[in-house]
């Protein structure tokens, strides 16, 4: 039995933990930093920021949201141009610009100390949080970062074809004919073969993308491939010398950013970390094997204090 099947036997095989249409009813949408973001807030206890990835949502962490919410105060925002939030044509889409986002989010809030969880494209978003959190300029009450499977080294970072055409001067064109059956044949190429997204998960990720005629933004989105070449050194760096405990938890079988980036990761920042491969699964592993996420993020978590080091060193 593969870690898909085991762990849909345990949700009584509906393959999703939250609904995505109750998900959205119990979300909210706030001004924040002059464009509208939706995002999911609940529970009590230390809060999580919870940081997606690229093409979907925050969504995303549903499959794991049931066993965090528990002990946890869990904030998950759909990044401007994602999800149910503004995607403004116009707009100039940096990583940067995410984290200020986030981090006027958690203010608006009230939010001082905070964990955070991330993937793919969020991945970006935490280095550059965790940047600040290194050099004192901002996210100051960040207790720890878990990576899930992303671009955390540029170099080993493969993107699939369809991302490099459309982040082409074709890409404009190329997304305007973008459809269910092409994102549902790369999306799930980039999942283990035992832990497939079923075809209403599917709908429901593309649903997502198309939401507030979303695919036009999908070429500006992609500026996050090059901004990590060109701020290697900053975000790299930041993992190499940070303030607050790090993790990786990562898919082993993923095409994109799998068992090679963790071979490039013991190289590049170390093996001394927290670092926990999960053998058969691909890039999502929130999704498709949400209990040994939540384990292992559990394990490494245990093991951060609940304060800033700065102010228990103080």
């Amino acid at each position: 039995m593969g870690v898909r099947e085991a762990a849909l036997n345990e949700q009584e095989r509906t393959g999703i933990r939250v609904p995505l249409a109750d998900w959205r009813e119990a979300g909210r949408i706030e001004p924040i930093l002059g464009h509208d973001l939706f995002f999911r807030e609940q529970g009590d206890g230390v809060p999580v920021l919870l940081i997606h990835g690229f093409p979907t949502a925050s969504w995303d962490w549903s499959w794991i949201w049931d066993e965090l919410v528990a002990d946890h105060r869990l904030i998950a925002p759909d990044l401007l141009g994602f999800g149910f939030s503004a995607k403004p044509p116009d707009h100039a889409y940096s990583i940067a610009d995410q984290a200020d986002r986030c981090e006027e989010l958690l203010a608006e809030l009230g939010v001082v100390n905070f964990h955070v969880l991330a993937h793919d494209y969020g991945d970006s978003v935490a280095q550059e949080l965790l940047a600040r959190r290194n050099e004192g300029t901002g996210a100051w009450g960040m207790l720890s970062v878990c990576f899930l499977n992303g671009g955390l080294l540029p170099e080993a970072h493969r993107p699939r074809l369809i991302q490099k055409l459309l982040h082409s001067p074709i890409g404009p064109v190329l997304a305007k004919t973008l459809s269910r059956d092409r994102f549902g044949r790369s999306f799930a190429a980039v999942f283990g073969p035992d832990t497939q997204p079923s075809d209403d998960e599917i709908d429901a990720f593309w649903s997502l993308v198309q939401h507030n005629d979303g695919r036009r933004v999908v070429p500006k989105l992609l500026g996050y491939m090059p901004e990590r070449r060109k701020k290697r050194e900053r975000w790299v760096g930041a993992l190499q010398a940070p303030k607050v405990p790090v993790a990786l938890i990562n898919g082993a079988l993923d095409p994109v950013s799998g068992r090679h980036l963790v071979e490039r990761y013991r190289v590049e920042i170390g093996s001394e970390g927290f670092i926990e491969e999960l053998a058969d699964v691909g890039h999502y592993p929130q999704v498709e094997a949400p209990e040994a996420v939540v384990r292992a993020w559990r394990r490494f978590a245990a093991e951060v204090p609940t304060r800033p080091l700065a102010e228990i060193d103080a």
